[in-house]
C-alpha cells in the first residue's frame, strides 16, 4: 500500500494536487483528522489489494487544534506496518498568497471576524511546521502554471505512469449538428457519397457493401492516410499537455456512410498504439 500525504499552504495548491493524485488512479481524501489516519487505514487493507492501494490524503491547518504535532509519530506507526509513504508540502511565498486570495475573494480558512488574512497565514505557518519538517518534497508553486504543478506532481510522485487520454472517434451527419466538445472536426463530405448507390442507400458505414464500394476510392484512401498523419503527430502534443480526454468528430451529410467507415477505420489504426480508444456513431445510435 501507497500513502501520499498532500499538505501545506492554504491557496498553494494542494486541492489541484489531490485532483492530480486522482486523475492517476489515487483515492483522495481532503481535510481527514490525522488522528484518524491510522483506523482510516486499517479499514482499507482487508477490502483491498494492500500491495496495489493507492491513498493520498490531504492534511492542513483545519485539522484539529494541536493533533499535527502528533503528525510524525503516527506516520511513522503507518510506516511500520508496511506502508509506503510520502509527504509533499506546498508552499508559496506570502505575497503571493495574499494576491492569490485577493484575486480569488476566497476566504482564509482560519481567518474570522478577528483574524485577518495576514494574521491567518503567519498562524497556518505554525501550525503546519510538523509536517513541513518531515516533508519528503517541499515544492514552492509561486511561479508554477496549473500544468507546471501537474507536470511536477505526477512526474514526482508516479515517475512511471502510463496512463493515457482516452480518445473518442465520433461519426455524425451535418444535417444534425456538429457534436459538443468535438476537439477536431474533420468534414468527408467531399468523398465519394455511397447513398447514390441504389443497393447501397440503406446500408451503413458498417456493411460489407460500404466498405467495398468507399475502398475502391482513391480520395477515399488519400483523405483517411492525411486524418492518421495529422493526428499522429498531434495526439502526443495533447496528451503531454495532461489532457484527459480527446474527441475527433467525423462527419458526412447524413452520418450513415462515409463518416462512420472513416471512423471505424481511425479507431482500428489508433487502437493499435493507445489503450483507450472508442468509437461511436451518433447518428447511428439514434436510430
Amino acid at each position: 500500500m501507497r500513502l501520499v500525504v498532500i499538505s501545506g499552504h492554504s491557496g498553494s495548491g494542494k486541492t489541484s494536487a489531490l485532483n492530480i493524485l486522482e486523475d492517476v488512479g489515487f483515492t483522495c481524501i481532503d481535510n481527514l483528522p490525522s488522528s484518524l489516519l491510522p483506523e482510516l487505514i486499517n479499514q482499507l487493507k482487508p477490502n483491498n489489494n494492500p500491495e496495489k492501494l493507492l491513498l493520498a490524503v490531504g492534511i492542513d491547518a483545519r485539522n484539529l487544534v494541536g493533533d499535527l504535532n502528533n503528525f510524525p509519530k503516527i506516520l511513522t506507526i503507518i510506516e511500520d506496518s508496511g506502508v509506503t509513504v510520502d509527504v509533499i508540502f506546498l508552499k508559496a511565498h506570502r505575497t503571493d498568497l495574499l494576491r492569490r486570495y485577493s484575486e480569488t475573494r476566497r476566504k482564509h480558512p482560519l481567518s474570522n471576524e478577528t483574524i485577518g488574512l495576514k494574521e491567518a497565514i503567519d498562524k497556518e505557518e505554525s501550525i503546519i511546521s510538523p509536517i513541513a519538517k518531515i516533508a519528503n518534497l517541499t515544492i514552492d508553486t509561486s511561479s508554477l502554471t496549473l500544468h507546471q504543478l501537474r507536470d511536477l506532481v505526477k512526474n514526482t510522485v508516479v515517475p512511471n505512469d502510463q496512463q493515457q487520454m482516452s480518445i473518442l472517434f465520433e461519426s455524425f451527419g451535418f444535417k444534425e449538428r456538429i457534436p459538443n466538445g468535438s476537439d477536431f472536426v474533420f468534414d468527408v463530405r467531399c468523398l465519394p457519397n455511397p447513398y447514390w448507390k441504389t443497393e447501397l442507400r440503406t446500408q451503413t458505414g458498417n456493411d460489407d457493401g460500404v466498405i467495398t464500394f468507399l475502398e475502391s476510392q482513391v480520395d477515399v484512401a488519400s483523405m483517411l492516410a492525411d486524418i492518421i498523419g495529422y493526428l499522429t503527430r498531434w495526439i502526443p502534443k495533447f496528451q503531454d499537455n495532461n489532457r484527459s480526454y480527446l474527441t475527433i468528430s467525423i462527419g458526412c451529410t447524413g452520418g450513415q456512410h462515409r463518416s462512420v467507415y472513416i471512423a471505424n477505420r481511425l479507431h482500428e489504426h489508433f487502437s493499435k498504439q493507445y489503450n483507450l480508444v472508442q468509437v461511436i456513431h451518433k447518428e447511428l445510435a439514434s436510430n
